[in-house]
């Protein structure tokens, strides 16, 4: 089972003040919310379990953001002015934790209002004040009647969503996103798994990955990470190396490889692995990651659109970078941060990507290509244009036993598309398109 965690002190001020930094820094500033931390100083002076706190805060005004403002303008006579952002941000992160948190009232309201003094909103405590008692006293009745799944989501992805996969289809994929997500992790040597699963008490997926819930702590501070027994990969981000089959032994080059969670995959599974990014930063981390796990592999730094292998390849992972649109569930500032433009961008690129990977592709080798977006126009509209393009590459479809017994995950054309709400209950998974191609010998 899973080490208890001892009981420790309520937040304070500071990872409220945190919070607050980086929520302004991806709706104000346009970063990620892995670079917002980045840029916060007071990040690093902060305790791990404020650190946890305020990202979870963060996390959740940015999942819920459509619900919260919509609460806010609930309890206001007019909107607020365009001068007054700060005055918004701390009303969301107020609300987020008396609506959707479960933090005592006094402390969220409390604790917000004298923040205002330190982001100079001071003139404003009372409304703060009286928004944020309103919302603690009459919260449920401010809900109902909202399209949480709607209102949640921005209205291009929403719209494109519902193109794509029917309303129903797209108001599930949006409620799966309002929820926390587990965390997954993968076993260096599977002979290890059970002993792994018995002891953080995680519950194994269909397709062998760990899950652990929603909530649970730092990964870094779990038995095990710093051994390198294991490391975090969303179980559907696990499913594209699968489609290579059996690689003990074999040499599979994988294109666009950093941050490395399927590298590691590959090398683990006995693979000889050449992992090709065109940023050395990314490679060193990549190379960091493996490290700590005992595994090796070589690398190459070079753009994938100009580079070419010495001789044509039998085996190609391609996990093309992409506007990231199915970890939302992971990552809800993606949704705050993409913008319509960004998918054509991205297809241009990830058309340019395959079209290199084809010119590598030996006779009757394989390529696996892969996204963690849910457009279209990332993923099967790219492959049948691919294979309209070369008359000797053809899919080869995907048996659900490949990838655990997922039926719902296979498309018509014999694709994998796993979606939010598949496996809702047991957490959900990113969603993944993924095709397996091959050139006939």
């Amino acid at each position: 089972m899973s080490e208890p965690e001892s009981p420790e002190p309520a937040p304070g001020r500071e990872s409220r003040r945190a919070a607050l930094e980086l929520l302004r820094g991806v709706l104000r500033k346009h970063r990620t919310l892995e670079d917002a931390i980045g840029h916060t100083p007071r990040w690093r002076n902060l305790e791990a379990r404020d650190r946890a706190f305020a990202r979870h805060l963060a996390a959740t005004t940015l999942r819920r953001l459509g619900q919260l403002d919509a609460v806010i303008a609930r309890c206001l006579d007019r909107p607020l002015k365009p001068k007054l952002a700060a005055v918004q941000d701390l009303l969301r992160l107020g609300a987020a934790q008396v609506l959707f948190m479960d933090t005592p009232a006094h402390a969220a309201v409390g604790e917000t209002v004298a923040l205002a003094v330190g982001v100079r909103v001071g003139a404003h405590r009372n409304l703060l004040n009286a928004v944020l008692r309103r919302i603690a006293r009459e919260g449920d009745s401010l809900l109902d009647g909202l399209d949480a799944p709607h209102l949640n989501t921005p209205d291009w992805l929403w719209q494109g969503w519902t193109a794509a996969y029917g309303e129903a289809t797209a108001r599930a994929i949006a409620e799966q996103h309002m929820q926390e997500p587990p965390l997954d992790f993968t076993v260096v040597e599977q002979t290890d798994r059970e002993a792994w699963r018995e002891r953080l008490g995680a519950r194994e997926l269909p397709m062998g990955t760990l899950r652990l819930p929603p909530g649970t702590r730092d990964p870094r501070r779990l038995p095990g990470y710093d051994d390198g027994a294991w490391w975090v990969q969303d179980a559907a981000a696990g499913l594209p190396p699968k489609l290579l089959g059996e690689v003990r032994g074999k040499r599979v080059v994988e294109l666009c490889a950093a941050p490395g969670g399927k590298t590691a995959q590959l090398v683990a599974q006995g693979a000889e692995v050449l992992a090709v990014d065109r940023s050395t930063e990314r490679l060193r981390q990549l190379v960091d990651n493996l490290n700590r796990l005992s595994l090796g592999a070589a690398t190459v730094a070079a753009d994938v659109t100009q580079w070419q292998p010495p001789e044509k390849l039998e085996n190609i992972l391609l996990d093309a970078p992409c506007t990231a649109t199915g970890t939302l569930r992971r990552h809800p500032d993606i949704a705050r941060l993409k913008q319509p433009a960004d998918v054509p961008a991205m297809a241009e690129l990830q058309m340019a990507l395959l079209r290199s990977a084809a010119r590598m592709l030996a006779p009757g080798g394989t390529l696996v290509y892969a996204v963690c977006s849910l457009e279209p126009t990332e993923g099967v509209e790219l492959v049948d244009t691919l294979l309209a393009e070369h008359g000797d590459i053809e899919r080869v479809p995907v048996d659900p036993a490949e990838i655990g017994g997922l039926p719902e995950a296979v498309t018509a054309a014999g694709d994998v598309r796993t979606l939010p709400h598949h496996l809702g209950e047991q957490g959900g998974l990113d969603a993944f398109y993924i095709a397996r191609l091959r050139r006939s010998a």
